[in-house]
């Protein structure tokens, strides 16, 4: 008889994003003649740039000619288009960074790798995340059976590492031993970006323990000083005890065209493992179950690696920024404490007058018709916070700050 996985079951309610939408569309229903302002779901709203259309375009293109077609990608390169391989080679060289072709794997969009890279670790291993956190993270250690149960909000066998106000949002490394650590830098909900001197300490944790960082670098783009790293590997001795993965999706508008890439260092070493051995159990895993990324979206790619594409992606994080800027302001002059929306789409606000998570999102959606994701379901240092995001238009933008300043009693 087949049986369910049962670590399922320890997932608590449903996926984040789905019960905003859920809590919202209810909202909705209730009051048809009102617009609601959706600033909650992480996802971009603007078209893409004419240079990625272009080659998006040269990707259909090349498929429709008999010279130039391409099936499964062993016909280029078993980890991607060796031609996107070398512009991504390029990209990190730009930054001091020496890597490899074979280092570098392209995925479908980092959150599919993100989840799927705990899959070459032991059952046995002991999972580090931030809290708050990015539910994927949180969810895949459930479901793969790292984890007890789920105590008072947190799951045994888990180590949390706190993100307050006291450390500024950027976690500590753990003070036990673990052996995988997540890190979302800049972070996913809070907006944080650690310094060199942050991430050094994890990584000479990671030396230390024979840990392995993975750093989800989905919005290094989004920085702005120049002073504050963009890759682990801009930290010594990161090659031997990280893997980094990134994404187009908020840097170049591809969350709906899907791709990204991951890389394995040959220089990391894990216990009982020598030089490579993880990077050809990544391939090995990859090439069992994934085909690989869109060859379509792949030239899509390839544009915004070019010099126009780079700099239009630019034009992009900083329309969004201005968003976050337009919102920030907005919220500091009603009297709340605000954090974020300097290096990362993402406005972190303490709910006011003790409310709870839920109860501030309730209230900013009856009052003021706009829609935020409750801070408490990124985890339990989330409660009494509220994540708005800058991803939308800019009228909406607008409108959303408008509303708030004139509806929302404080």
């Amino acid at each position: 008889m087949a049986t369910i996985n049962k670590n399922y079951n320890k997932l608590q309610k449903g996926y984040l994003f789905g019960e905003v939408s859920k809590l919202t569309q209810e909202f909705m229903k209730k009051n048809p003649s009102v617009e609601v302002l959706k600033l909650g779901v992480g996802d971009t709203t603007e078209p893409l740039t004419p240079t990625v259309i272009k080659g998006l375009h040269e990707g259909v293109k090349r498929l429709g000619n008999v010279k130039t077609y391409i099936g499964y990608q062993d016909a280029e390169g078993k980890e991607g288009n060796l031609r996107l391989l070398t512009a991504l080679v390029n990209f990190y060289k730009k930054r001091n960074i020496s890597l490899r072709m074979q280092e570098i794997f392209i995925n479908d969009g980092a959150k599919t790798d993100l989840a799927n890279i705990q899959s070459i670790f032991s059952l046995n291993n002991v999972v580090a995340i931030s809290d708050p956190v990015y539910p994927a993270y949180l969810d895949t250690a459930v479901i793969s059976g790292r984890t007890g149960k789920c105590v008072n909000g947190k799951y045994q066998g888990l180590v949390y590492m706190a993100c307050n106000e006291k450390n500024n949002f950027v976690p500590n490394p753990p003070k036990q031993k673990v052996d995988i650590i997540y890190l979302c830098n800049p972070n996913n909900p809070t907006g944080s970006a650690a310094t060199r001197k942050q991430l050094k300490a994890f990584v000479d944790y990671a030396l230390k323990n024979k840990a392995v960082i993975i750093f989800d670098a989905t919005y290094v783009e989004y920085i702005s000083n120049k002073s504050l790293p963009k890759s682990i590997y801009e930290i010594p001795g990161a090659k031997k005890c990280a893997i980094e993965v990134n994404s187009f999706s908020k840097w170049a508008g591809f969350t709906g065209v899907r791709l990204g890439w991951t890389v394995v260092p040959m220089d990391l070493v894990i216990e009982k493992t020598k030089k490579g051995i993880v990077n050809g159990l990544w391939s090995r895993r990859q090439g069992t179950m994934f085909n690989g990324a869109s060859n379509i979206s792949q030239e899509g790619a390839l544009a915004v690696l070019s010099p126009a594409g780079q700099k239009e992606s630019k034009n992009l994080v900083g329309y969004y920024m201005k968003n976050a800027m337009l919102i920030k302001k907005a919220l500091q002059k009603l009297g709340l404490k605000v954090f974020g929306g300097e290096h990362a789409p993402y406005i972190w606000v303490k709910t006011p007058r003790n409310l709870s998570s839920l109860q501030f999102f309730n209230k900013l959606l009856e009052e003021a018709y706009v829609v935020g994701t409750p801070g408490s379901g990124f985890g339990s240092e989330g409660e009494s916070y509220l994540r708005l995001t800058a991803f939308g238009h800019r009228e909406n933008i607008i409108k959303a700050v408008k509303s708030i300043q004139k509806n929302l009693k404080l």
